[in-house]
């Protein structure tokens, strides 16, 4: 992601989520050398964007999103396709996230591209309040 980029993932953001990153925050994290953003283009808008913070060899996506209107196209697994790609070769051996326990198209897919679900953490959303499913996919070597 560039700064070019900012206004629109934040406006995407927005879409998607009840407690959406802010411009400052997602401006904060192009300084940050463990995250990385990757941003998918259509039609002139942000039809998607991935983030991953690396740690000590582990990946762990912070936020997938897809606009509704560019939804059921493969962008989704295209981002997490590129996200995976880019975490291997830095060197990571495994790439997590978490997702809502009630996002069985999100959890579907992550199981699609060799995610296990590995734990549960409660009440880990709000608005609505809901459990999160923890996935992890570890990168043979």
């Amino acid at each position: 992601m560039t700064e070019e980029y900012i206004g629109g993932v934040a406006s995407l953001e927005r879409e998607c989520f009840s407690h959406p990153w802010s411009e400052k925050s997602l401006r904060e994290e192009l300084d940050n050398d463990q995250a990385h953003f990757l941003c998918a283009v259509a039609d002139g808008f942000i039809a998607g964007y991935i983030g991953v913070q690396e740690i000590v060899g582990e990946a762990y996506i912070t936020n997938v999103a897809v606009s509704e209107k560019f939804r059921r196209r493969g962008i989704a697994e295209k981002l997490l396709e590129e996200a995976e790609r880019g975490a291997i070769k830095r060197g990571c051996v495994l790439i997590t996230l978490e997702v809502r326990a009630s996002n069985d198209p999100a959890k579907a897919l992550y199981k699609k591209r060799g995610f296990k679900e590995v734990g549960t953490r409660k009440n880990f959303y709000s608005d609505p309040r809901e459990d999160a499913e923890i996935m992890t996919k570890f990168f043979d070597r």
